[in-house]
């Protein structure tokens, strides 16, 4: 799923290309998609392109009038742009046409997550956001406040969209590596110290991504993935970690897998993976020096 450094990416571009300039029609070729029917969607088309933003993981077009037009990509979701004559991508699920080119949001596979919702005024955008505050506007305190709000796992609360604004799987993966926490560690039980690294490591990561995803988009991100080679453990189980060597473990729970560094995060502990854990029993390795 894309995450914050991903759509801040988008919103930069789309930016760029659209600001100042007019929603001429947008076609719908999947009926699943749109899951507004007030104000209708036609009541967008001619309308100029006041701004681009992110709420949460979602790229939101705002026009005159306070019409918000609010694409959320959920999983497969992505967005391409084609500039005026370009044939039209593969997936398509709607076509938005600007004067300047035209926007295409297209879904890989067979399910129809992605969603596009069309909002009168601030309010109906707010009722969209899920509550997480922005963490590279918010201060150490505010970080720490919300961090402490619910007593939940640090991966957990990381990527709960009512705590914290667009951290998903990956970016929370990375995070906590270089915080050097556990993913499994309670948010009630960290320390001052602990919370600092936690909120300079939150900012520190998703800033740099930002920045390299934006160096290689270019004119647009073509192939946004939350799997990239440079990633500390994200993805990476069993290569070595790039501060200690030690190989990359992770925890696999329905469709979401946790990378870590035992090493580097949990001293030396591995963390219980609940299918293989049970499958092995005694045979589980409990340190990472066991696994030779």
């Amino acid at each position: 799923m894309p995450e914050l450094p991903d759509i801040t990416v988008y919103v930069e571009r789309l930016a760029a290309k659209i600001v100042g300039h007019r929603l001429l029609r947008v076609r719908v070729g999947n009926p699943f998609l749109l899951r507004t029917a007030v104000p209708p969607l036609a009541s967008v088309e001619g309308r100029q392109v006041d701004g681009v933003e992110r709420v949460g993981k979602r790229v939101v077009i705002a026009l005159d009038g306070e019409l918000f037009v609010v694409i959320h990509l959920m999983i497969a979701g992505r967005l391409r742009w084609l500039a005026p004559g370009k044939v039209a991508a593969r997936n398509a699920l709607a076509f938005f046409d600007f004067d300047t080119g035209t926007m295409v949001l297209t879904e890989a596979g067979s399910k129809r997550r992605a969603s596009l919702h069309v909002v009168q005024g601030r309010d109906g955008l707010r009722a969209l956001d899920a509550g997480g505050i922005d963490v590279l506007a918010a201060s150490r305190d505010q970080f720490a406040a919300r961090l402490a709000a619910e007593n939940h796992t640090l991966k957990r609360a990381l990527t709960d969209p009512r705590l914290f604004s667009g951290i998903g799987n990956a970016y929370s993966d990375e995070i906590l590596h270089r915080a050097r926490l556990s993913p499994v560690a309670l948010s009630r039980s960290l320390d001052a110290a602990a919370t600092d690294r936690l909120f300079d490591a939150t900012g520190s990561v998703l800033r740099e991504w930002i920045a390299r995803l934006g160096r290689e988009a270019g004119d647009w991100p073509e192939k946004v993935t939350a799997f990239h080679p440079q990633m500390a453990v994200h993805g990476r189980f069993g290569q070595p970690c790039p501060d200690c060597g030690a190989p990359v473990q992770r925890i696999v729970h329905a469709d979401n897998e946790t990378n870590y560094c035992a090493r580097c995060q949990t001293g030396g502990k591995l963390l219980a993976d609940r299918a293989l854990s049970r499958l092995l029993k005694a045979s589980w390795p409990r340190h990472i020096d066991e696994l030779g």
